[in-house]
């Protein structure tokens, strides 16, 4: 199995009581010791505002913070999970990412995806269209970045997108293009999308769900004509780890309190993420099954979210230590 970790960029609360000074600096000094660790892979969300409720807390902006990290490390591939296609034409995108890529040296990863934060989109001017034509914009972006990246210009006269001779160079470092992460478990659009672009998927609901988007998108891939087995999926995790359950209930505390005085009534909708089936709440033991039972499901890629870690970081020295080695 392989292993992400999300640097906190504040979109959920993960920076609040750190003076937005000081925010670069403690990003950059969780990404080089990411870099320096056993991660494969460092990530950060593509968002504006911050969630579940908007606020005035800062929320940096991805593709900033891709180049900033792609200078600042040596090693550690380069993520977003994921991109929302609405927020930038798809040309502009992939000139953005094949110049990261050079920044880089070869180490950025696209996730991407057709997005769903309404309040997001609306309050940047975006509107908000229905998930059919979300869906229908991101395989067209695909399509777009796909050609750029291979040829060094694009062109498509769709329904969103126009694009008519867009020059991306110089291409991108890596061969054939940047790896595409397909996000999104639509069993009808975005899986079929996937099959036909996608590197890597990305899409969670426990080992049950998991087995069966998997064998969707197996068919998907079968009536391409293309191997199932060239797409690694993957899937996100929000983490807190101890040693034992009282100490897993102790970081949960200590979280609920550091983030109550932003959220009021919000509260129960962010602790949610730490006790819904999806996430990796537990003791290491607990943690490691867990994981394993995705491995089994054809998880091969495990992306980590550490609520904790700007103010703590020993839960991912934990999980670095003893869950990493176990299934690494």
């Amino acid at each position: 199995m392989r292993f992400g970790i999300f640097i906190p960029q504040g979109w959920r609360f993960d920076l609040v009581d750190i003076d937005p000074a000081a925010h670069w600096s403690t990003m950059q000094s969780l990404a080089l010791t990411a870099d320096a660790g056993p991660w494969e892979s460092l990530w950060v969300y593509d968002h504006f505002h911050t969630t579940p409720v908007p606020s005035d807390e800062a929320t940096h902006e991805a593709w900033t913070l891709m180049s900033a990290f792609a200078a600042s490390t040596s090693r550690i591939r380069l993520g977003q999970m994921c991109t929302c296609m609405g927020y930038r034409n798809p040309a502009y995108l992939a000139k953005v990412a094949a110049t990261v890529d050079h920044v880089s040296a070869g180490r950025v990863e696209m996730g991407i995806g057709g997005g769903w934060y309404e309040h997001e989109w609306r309050a940047y001017g975006y509107g908000f269209p229905e998930i059919p034509d979300r869906l229908r914009m991101l395989g067209e972006g695909v399509e777009i970045m796909k050609q750029a990246w291979e040829t060094g210009s694009a062109t498509l006269d769709g329904t969103y997108y126009q694009v008519d001779g867009a020059i991306v160079r110089p291409l991108p470092l890596q061969e054939g293009g940047i790896p595409m992460w397909i996000a999104g478990g639509g069993e009808k659009v975005t899986l079929k999308i996937a099959a036909k672009y996608a590197s890597y998927t990305n899409f969670n609901g426990g080992v049950k769900v998991f087995r069966q988007k998997s064998e969707i998108l197996r068919g998907h891939t079968d009536r391409l004509g293309r191997d199932f087995a060239e797409i690694t999926r993957s899937a996100n995790f929000n983490t807190v780890i101890g040693e034992t359950e009282a100490e897993v209930k102790d970081r949960l505390a200590a979280i609920r309190a550091r983030v109550e005085p932003y959220l009021g009534d919000g509260i129960e909708r962010f602790m949610h993420n730490y006790s819904a089936g999806e996430s990796l709440v537990g003791t290491v033991e607990q943690v490691t099954e867990k994981l394993a039972g995705m491995r089994d499901a054809g998880m091969g890629y495990a992306i980590h979210y550490f609520p904790e870690s700007a103010y703590d970081r020993s839960g991912v020295e934990l999980f670095e230590q003893k869950v990493i080695p176990a299934l690494g």
